[in-house]
């Protein structure tokens, strides 16, 4: 629907609950470990003007091994407890500015949904969870080839992400690497 005030999108989102089989501790720092806090001295260079697209490229490149840097994280588990909520919950914010940014250029709204929301929590049986919305299903939404495709793509680096946490991968996840 749409008028000249305003768009509004309708659209379905698939979000996966994946069981790690691993204790929330081990879990959280294997997925630290492999998706790494982002170089904020280099963004902060970036901020004021003192380097190139060509360095943040690189920069990317040396600094998410697995594609993912992490830009933000909480222990939503530890406020939570203090409710009297049983749990765990650590929550990020995981993407890699360089790829958004080749769906930036199409549409700047893309930063809704870049980086990508985790998170690792325990369910009411004490499972540890890793949780996120499938990238296409998000990315799709736009109505832009462009920015499907890298929504397709995002799909296929969470796989490899979670086949790197020796977690096992979801079918649609899977089925990207076809695409």
């Amino acid at each position: 629907m749409s008028n000249h005030n305003f768009v509004a999108v309708s659209h379905e989102v698939v979000r996966w609950a994946i069981d790690t089989k691993s204790s929330f501790d081990d879990f959280k720092a294997r997925y630290e470990a492999a998706v790494p806090v982002i170089d904020l001295e280099g963004m902060e260079r970036l901020r004021a003007g003192r380097a190139s697209w060509d360095t943040v490229l690189a920069a990317a490149e040396e600094n998410a091994p697995h594609g993912f840097m992490r830009f933000w994280t909480t222990d939503v588990g530890a406020t939570m407890r203090l409710a009297g909520n049983p749990g765990s919950s650590a929550t990020y914010l995981m993407g890699n500015h360089t790829i958004a940014e080749r769906m930036y250029r199409h549409d700047p709204a893309v930063m809704l949904y870049a980086p990508l929301r985790t998170t690792i929590h325990q369910d009411r049986h004490g499972a540890t969870l890793f949780s996120i919305d499938q990238p296409s299903t998000r990315f799709s939404s736009f109505g832009i080839p462009e920015i499907a495709a890298v929504g397709a793509e995002l799909d296929r680096k969470v796989a490899n992400l979670l086949k790197v946490l020796d977690v096992i991968v979801p079918p649609s996840l899977s089925a990207a690497d076809d695409r």
